[in-house]
């Protein structure tokens, strides 16, 4: 086995091509953020990221992109951004994988979204977590049969606000991706309102974000694009959504709404017009990411599954890293995981945002990582 580390932008066409085919090979690894695609964006715009490229033999049967941070310190790809990591490689690949952090420089391994099960992983997972998904391939009506048993009262209150908001603020009309910069800014001032409003920190005071959102806004082939989405009620957008897919799966990134429009909730209005039409671009599961609000249990039709986990080498950089990092990701998961203390939590944040100025929402490394949520 030989492990070889270079940046995003060093690999070849050839590795490139080899990336997207063990990619496609494995279904288990059909997500956007895992996209070799996402990896180079990702290179172009912050020097920290690297990829492991694993060969066996001669041939390539892995890679492991990643982040490599001051004194060692090892972060999935994307980080707080993305919510699935972990190898792109051959089925049932195991490495030493003490040996692999020694060949990255990393002194330690913080994940909480790797594909659950990874043999070079499994060891060091402390907890696996669903991942609600809108499974969409059978279609959409056998998809919509299933939300109806979760919840038909829900899913009738819903329908009732999108026909209440199509009579009183104009006609509701669904875009699926809009090729249009003006929408995605309207998009993203919703969400930097609603990070500043909650108490979040507000990714697009970053330049970065905001330069790695547009550069995914362009990016369209049939195996990775980027897709935005808007409802309008008439002429007016009120909803709206950013996310990444792959041929077959599109995964929730940047939702957000005008909050004028909160009465008609329009963020689960979108979500639904949304999976229609994904279905009806082919693709076959909307992927919404684990924990969150409430409203995912009853939209959801399946599940993927996340591993959270850490792995080290003996280091004095290692050890202080658990003891910032370890007990915050305990909390988070208990606080995640209870609708109570989320709600609780979430109330929290909001009063803290009408506290903070904008001047506080600089830093680039957020202490929670925000559920996807809508309406």
């Amino acid at each position: 086995m030989n492990i070889v580390v270079v940046r995003p932008g060093d690999l070849g066409e050839s590795e490139i091509s080899r990336w997207r085919e063990l990619q496609v090979a494995d279904k288990s690894l059909d997500n956007p953020f895992l996209s070799v695609e996402f990896a180079l964006a990702m290179g172009r715009l912050r020097d920290y990221v690297r990829v492991a490229v694993i060969q066996d033999g001669g041939k390539i049967v892995g890679f492991f992109p990643h982040e490599r941070h001051n004194f060692g310190i090892g972060k999935p790809l994307g980080g707080f951004l993305t919510t699935c990591h972990g190898l792109i490689s051959v089925p049932d690949l195991k490495l030493n994988v003490r040996e692999l952090l020694r060949v990255c420089r990393l002194s330690v391994f913080d994940f909480d979204h790797l594909v659950a099960g990874q043999p070079t992983f499994a060891p060091y997972q402390s907890d696996v977590r669903p991942a609600p998904i809108m499974d969409l391939s059978v279609g959409f009506d056998a998809y919509i049969e299933q939300v109806k048993t979760n919840s038909p009262k829900n899913l009738k209150t819903v329908r009732y606000k999108e026909r209440k908001m199509g009579r009183e603020q104009g006609e509701v009309r669904f875009e699926w991706a809009s090729a249009d910069p003006a929408t995605l800014r309207t998009l993203t001032n919703w969400k930097s309102n609603q990070y500043q409003r909650t108490g979040r920190v507000d990714r697009f005071a970053q330049p970065w974000i905001v330069e790695l959102i547009e550069e995914m806004h362009a990016a369209n082939s049939e195996s990775f694009a980027g897709i935005l989405t808007m409802v309008y009620a008439g002429d007016t957008p009120v909803a709206g959504h950013f996310g990444l897919r792959t041929a077959t799966t599109l995964v929730g990134w940047f939702p957000a709404y005008d909050p004028e429009f909160a009465r008609y909730s329009p963020g689960i209005v979108h979500h639904l017009l949304m999976a229609e039409r994904a279905a009806a671009a082919g693709l076959q599961q909307v992927d919404m990411g684990k924990g969150g609000r409430e409203y995912k249990s009853w939209l959801k039709s399946g599940d993927l599954f996340v591993a959270e986990g850490r792995v080290s080498r003996p280091s004095p950089a290692a050890a202080v890293h658990w003891m910032g990092r370890t007990p915050v990701n305990k909390a988070r998961t208990i606080v995640t995981d209870s609708p109570n203390l989320y709600k609780l939590a979430d109330r929290v944040l909001k009063g803290f945002g009408r506290m903070r100025s904008p001047a506080q929402n600089q830093s680039d490394t957020p202490s929670v990582k925000e559920p996807w949520g809508v309406g």
